[in-house]
C-alpha cells in the first residue's frame, strides 16, 4: 500500500483540480497535515475547531471521494484538532468526522428520512430528533437581554411534563438566539429523558412534509407521526402565513399534543398579535402559553459570545479587539460570530495575527453590507434634534402636542428602518405597550397620505437620518 504522504499528495492534486480557486485551496488545504492511515481510518491534523467545521461543511464530500478513489477503501475520517502549541505534544483533540463515509450515506439518509417523510411510526432506538448538538445551555449565555427566556427555557427543559409554560412561544427579531434556545431546550430534554420523543423542525420543512403527504395520500400517516411525539419544536412559525391547509394540520396536531400534556415550543420573528395570514384560532392558542421575547444582545452578552467563539476556534485576540467588536456590532449574534469567522479566514489566508486594523476592516464590511447602520437610539437622536424636543420628553408620558408628534415620528421611523417589533419599540420609547406603538405608526401613515406639508417634513427628516 502506498505511504500516507503519497496518498495525501495525490489527493491534493485531485482536490485542487476540483476546488477551482487557488486562494481557497491554499487557505483550507495547505494547513492540513496527514497524520495517520490505519485500516480505513484516515487522520488529518487541523489548526482549530472552526477549521474542522468549515472543512466538514464545504469539502468533506470531496475529500471522501478523493481518498476512496486513491485507496479503493470506504474511508472513515478523523481530525486531530490543535488547540495550542502544547497540543502538539499530546494535548490535542481527536474527533471523528461529522460526515459518514460514502458507503454509509444511504443508510444515514434512510434514518433521517424517518423524520423527513413520516410515513410510519419508528422505534425510539431509530428516532432522530433533528437537533443541533452544538447548541446547548452551556453556550447560551445569560444577560439582561435574554435572562427571562433562558430561565424559562431551562425550566421547561428540566421538566417538560409540568405544563407550566405550554406552549412556549419564543419571539424576537432575527439573530437574537431563538433557534439556539429551542435547540438547547431540546438537547437538554434528550439528555435528561432519553426515552422521550423530541423533534425539531422548521416551518418550511413541516410545510414540505405536509404537501408531500397530501400529494401521496399519506396525510393520516403524517398526522399519526406527529401525534406520537412528546416534545414538538417548530421554528419560524410565521412562515406558515397564508398556508391555510398546513395551518389546519398544525392546529390538529397542536390540540392533540396539548390535550395529552405534551410540550410544544414555537419560535417566530414577531408576537402572535402581530402575525398576519395566520388563523386567529392558532394565534389565540399561542397567546394561551408563555410568550417570551428575546432582545438584541447587550454589551455584556456580546462580550461573552465573542470570548467563547474565540476560545472555541483557538484564536488569539486581544481584549481591545473584543471590546471594539462588542461596542460596534450591536444587533445580531450572527454578525458577531460571522466577524470572528472572517477574522479566522483572513488570519489563515495571510498567515498573520489578528490586529485592530484588520478587525476594523472586517467589521466595516459586515455592517455596511449586511444591514443599515440605523439603530433605534440613532433615530431618537435625529428626531430629537430635528423637532427640538429633548429625548427625555420623547421618553416621557407628556401629552403636549409637539412632544407627541416627535414621539410618534420616532416610533414610525423605528418600525420602518429596523427589525424591531411593535412590542420592542414600545419598550425602547417610554416603556409603552404594543397598541400605543401601532396607533402611533398608523397615525403617521395617515398624515403622510393626506398632508403634503408633513410629507415634505418627513422627507427632509429621513434625508438626515440616512446620511
Amino acid at each position: 500500500m502506498e505511504s500516507l504522504k503519497t496518498i495525501w499528495t495525490k489527493s491534493l492534486e485531485i482536490i485542487k483540480d476540483n476546488v477551482n480557486n487557488e486562494k481557497a485551496f491554499q487557505t483550507w488545504f495547505n494547513p492540513i497535515v496527514p497524520l495517520k492511515f490505519e485500516g480505513n481510518g484516515f487522520t488529518l491534523q487541523v489548526p482549530s475547531h472552526f477549521f474542522r467545521e468549515y472543512i466538514e461543511e464545504h469539502y468533506a464530500d470531496l475529500i471522501y471521494a478523493t481518498l476512496k478513489r486513491i485507496t479503493k477503501l470506504d474511508i472513515v475520517l478523523y481530525y486531530r484538532v490543535i488547540i495550542n502549541k502544547s497540543a502538539r505534544k499530546g494535548g490535542d483533540t481527536v474527533l471523528m468526522s461529522d460526515h459518514q463515509p460514502n458507503s454509509n450515506r444511504e443508510d444515514r439518509a434512510k434514518e433521517t428520512k424517518l423524520n423527513k417523510s413520516p410515513e410510519v411510526t419508528v422505534p425510539k432506538t431509530d428516532w432522530n430528533a433533528n437537533l443541533n448538538s452544538r447548541f446547548s445551555f452551556n453556550n447560551f449565555f445569560e444577560s439582561g437581554s435574554n435572562v427571562v427566556g433562558r430561565r424559562i427555557g431551562k425550566a421547561v427543559a428540566d421538566d417538560p411534563t409540568s405544563g407550566k409554560f405550554n406552549p412556549l412561544y419564543i419571539y424576537g427579531i432575527p439573530g437574537v438566539g431563538k433557534t439556539h434556545l429551542c435547540h438547547a431546550i431540546g438537547n437538554h430534554i434528550v439528555d435528561l429523558y432519553p426515552e422521550r420523543k423530541v423533534i425539531y423542525i422548521s416551518s418550511h420543512l413541516f410545510q414540505v412534509q405536509f404537501t408531500d403527504a397530501s400529494r401521496n395520500n399519506t396525510t393520516n400517516d403524517f398526522m399519526h407521526f406527529y401525534h406520537g411525539v412528546d416534545v414538538l419544536i417548530i421554528d419560524d412559525i410565521q412562515e406558515l402565513s397564508g398556508k391555510e391547509k398546513t395551518q389546519n394540520a398544525y392546529f390538529n396536531i397542536f390540540n392533540n399534543l396539548r390535550l395529552l400534556g405534551k410540550q410544544i415550543i414555537i419560535t417566530s420573528d414577531r408576537a402572535p398579535m402581530e402575525m398576519q395570514g395566520v388563523e386567529e384560532r392558532l394565534t389565540s392558542r399561542f397567546n394561551s402559553g408563555a410568550l417570551i421575547e428575546l432582545f438584541p444582545p447587550d454589551l455584556e452578552l456580546r462580550r461573552k459570545i465573542l470570548n467563547h467563539k474565540v476560545a472555541q476556534d483557538g484564536l488569539k485576540i486581544s481584549g481591545e479587539i473584543i471590546d471594539y467588536i462588542a461596542e460596534n456590532v450591536t444587533e445580531h449574534i450572527r454578525d458577531l460570530e460571522g466577524i470572528i469567522t472572517s477574522l479566522m479566514a483572513h488570519s489563515l489566508a495571510c498567515n498573520c495575527d489578528v490586529d485592530l486594523e484588520l478587525t476594523k476592516r472586517v467589521v466595516s464590511k459586515v455592517i455596511r453590507m449586511e444591514r443599515k447602520p440605523i439603530t433605534p437610539e440613532h433615530i431618537q437622536n435625529v428626531v430629537s434634534n430635528f423637532f427640538k424636543v429633548d429625548i427625555k420628553d420623547i421618553q416621557s408620558k407628556s401629552r403636549k402636542k409637539e412632544i407627541v408628534e416627535a414621539r410618534h415620528v420616532a416610533m414610525h421611523l423605528t418600525k420602518k428602518y429596523t427589525n424591531c417589533s411593535y412590542t420592542l419599540i414600545g419598550k425602547l420609547i417610554g416603556k409603552r405597550d404594543h397598541a400605543s406603538v401601532l396607533h402611533a405608526d398608523n397615525s403617521i401613515l395617515t398624515r403622510l397620505s393626506v398632508d403634503k406639508t408633513f410629507r415634505i417634513t418627513m422627507s427632509n427628516l429621513e434625508s438626515i437620518l440616512n446620511r
